[in-house]
């Protein structure tokens, strides 16, 4: 059952494309400027530093030429600018600069913007400007991620768990180890061989490339990657020389340790916290964060495993450890969740404004369920401590009862024989009586038929209970936190909407999309408005209505635009709920032509459905 409930998280978590981090603040030449005189640089700005690919940029003349510009490099200004050099002279007219770079958490962004030299021109482009996302490859790669999530939570919090809380059987929890580190081992290698398509946008087959491998493994990504892989090398040896019976030695728990953070760091170097202000901090709490999650969410699923799959008596004290490591657990989380969560976002706006800030408190709310269930188990700890604790003192004060039965028994036999007359006859013996146990509270029935004690304990069924209900939505925690490492922070989002232009446009294009999800009133349609509907930037409303044409609320509505015939694309329209419509002011379509636009309505957690239509923008 909870496998399933992992692949149905997998399923829904990778049902949208993950945003990528580095937003674009400033172009130079500006976006739809006209040049008196012929730029020697093109200059991009973003967020946070970016690396740059050999296609960065493809640069299209006003007759749809593509320019042979110089290898795409960093500015002077830092590494957070992509530049190239054009040709010395270009001629009169409006220029395309297709751009695609990967940001520092490791997924890449693309776009595309003109400028214009003496004069703007309408272009009507017939050469290819640049690759679009291949959805095989991202929902590979992205599965991947998932898995190398769960993967590394299951390795380190089951280790912790064997090591500090010592159940008494330990075969079933190395099981959970091997499956931890093979996972592991098999999701990394997915995504470095993945890695250089997934940057590119091409197909999953660009991954059989020898040279695309060579190429990721000298950048950060790929260094990362090979980093995860080197580290699980000691990590074998470290699972295979685990003590059977005896607590490991100090120096086994130390590498273990170093181990457990080398896994995390791994992690950190490659997302969010590697990127963007107070970087040193953010390194050291993405680092915590990760190794307390490891240690509270994979040390309940070797728990539940113990209760479930232990062959022998499991006692309380185990239960209760754990309590404790899950407690502090906890505590590292808070601290350091609250942290990332004022980096991430910047303004309390951004909890509303944002598809980070909503995921956030979607992640909050679980957070508060996971708390809740974990309060529930420690109750039903406590219950089973203090049961076992009444119980052994109920035995014990059984044993000192049966003591002084024998004693007084031994005494009255050495009173007979002092007071037996000598040559006398003697009485006759007393039949011999069975052993019979003494009766005590709570003795469990004995024959072949009687059900195991864990069995006849409600305190540990319930604890059972409990601690698969904190599993399920630990998954779901988890599943959460890896989609939120795959979306645009809402302190990005902010800086990147105060540099867009804005413009005042007084033409609108209307389009109606019809939808139909397939289940009782899933049937309604979307319409959205373009203004001005020409290149450039562009404001975009979307209104979505249900099958009674009146206005519908849906949890979430995504609208792209693709141009087949220049491969460019999608453009994410990056809608944000304003109330009753969605809405952006800033985007930008380059070029004229046919646009394919794809709007992705959800109307509940499972069911959604996309639709595209064409529409045309005008030079």
């Amino acid at each position: 059952m909870l496998l399933g409930t992992v692949l149905v998280l997998l399923l829904l978590g990778s049902a949208g494309p993950a945003s990528a981090h580095a937003a674009l603040r400033d172009t130079d030449p500006a976006d739809g400027t006209v040049l008196k005189s012929a730029p020697r640089h093109l200059t991009l700005t973003f967020t946070e530093s970016v690396g740059l690919l050999e296609d960065s940029f493809r640069v299209l003349d006003p007759d749809n030429h593509r320019l042979r510009v110089s290898p795409a490099r960093h500015a002077p200004e830092g590494s957070d600018t992509a530049r190239v050099t054009l040709p010395a002279k270009l001629a009169e007219g409006t220029y395309v600069v297709a751009w695609r770079v990967v940001s520092a958490d490791s997924h890449p962004v693309s776009g595309a913007f003109t400028f214009s030299v003496g004069k703007a021109t309408i272009t009507a482009a017939t050469t290819d400007t640049g690759p679009v996302e291949d959805p095989a490859t991202e929902s590979l790669y992205n599965i991947a991620r998932y898995l190398a999530y769960l993967a590394v939570a299951l390795l380190i919090g089951s280790a912790v768990f064997l090591t500090v809380c010592r159940p008494p059987d330990a075969a079933p929890l190395r099981r959970l180890l091997r499956a931890g580190w093979l996972t592991l081992l098999g999701a990394t290698l997915a995504l470095l061989v993945l890695r250089a398509p997934y940057e590119s946008g091409a197909g999953p087959a660009a991954a059989l490339d020898p040279s695309a491998l060579t190429r990721t493994l000298t950048t950060r990504p790929g260094l990362v990657l090979l980093a995860r892989l080197a580290l699980l090398v000691p990590a074998a040896v470290l699972l295979v020389r685990l003590p059977r019976r005896e607590r490991p030695s100090r120096t086994w728990l130390a590498a273990g340790a170093a181990l457990s953070a080398g896994l995390a760091v791994t992690w950190a170097a490659g997302e969010h916290a590697s990127a963007g202000i107070q970087v040193p901090v953010a390194m050291t709490s993405s680092v915590l964060h990760v190794l307390a999650t490891a240690v509270w969410l994979g040390g309940l699923t070797a728990l539940l495993t113990s209760l479930y799959r232990s062959t022998s008596a499991f006692p309380p004290a185990v239960v209760a450890r754990f309590s404790r490591l899950a407690f502090w657990s906890v505590v590292v989380l808070v601290v350091t969740g609250v942290y990332q969560s004022w980096r991430g976002l910047g303004s309390w706006s951004a909890f509303s404004d944002t598809t980070y800030g909503r995921l956030l408190v979607v992640k909050l709310l679980a957070v508060a369920l996971l708390l809740a269930a974990a309060g529930l188990s420690r109750r039903w700890t406590a219950r089973l401590v203090r049961a076992e604790t009444e119980t052994v003192a109920e035995e014990r004060q059984v044993e000192e009862r049966q003591a002084e039965e024998r004693q007084a028994e031994e005494r009255q036999r050495e009173r007979e024989r002092v007071a037996e007359p000598v040559g006398g006859p003697r009485p006759p013996a007393a039949p011999a009586e069975p052993d019979v146990p003494p009766a005590g509270p709570d003795v469990p029935p004995a024959g072949p038929d009687a059900p195991p004690v864990a069995a006849q304990d409600p305190h540990r069924s319930a604890l059972r209970r409990s601690v698969l209900a904190e599993v399920g939505v630990g998954v779901a925690v988890l599943v959460i936190t890896t989609v939120l490492t795959g979306t645009l922070p809402g302190r990005a989002a902010a800086e990147a909407a105060e540099s867009a232009a804005t413009s005042g446009l007084a033409v609108a294009s209307v389009t109606t999309i019809p939808f139909d999800v397939g289940t009782p009133g899933g049937r309604g349609k979307v319409q959205i408005t373009l203004d001005p509907g020409r290149t450039g930037d562009n404001a975009v409303e979307a209104v979505v209505y249900g099958p009674d044409n009146g206005i519908s609320t849906v949890p979430e509505l995504r609208l792209s635009f693709t141009l087949p015939a220049q491969d460019i694309g999608p453009i994410d329209a990056e809608l944000t709920d304003r109330g009753g419509y969605w809405a952006t002011g800033a985007l930008n379509l380059p070029l004229a032509g046919d646009w394919r636009m794809k709007a992705t309505v959800r109307v509940s957690e499972i069911d959604q459905v996309s639709e595209t239509k064409t529409v045309r923008i005008t030079g």
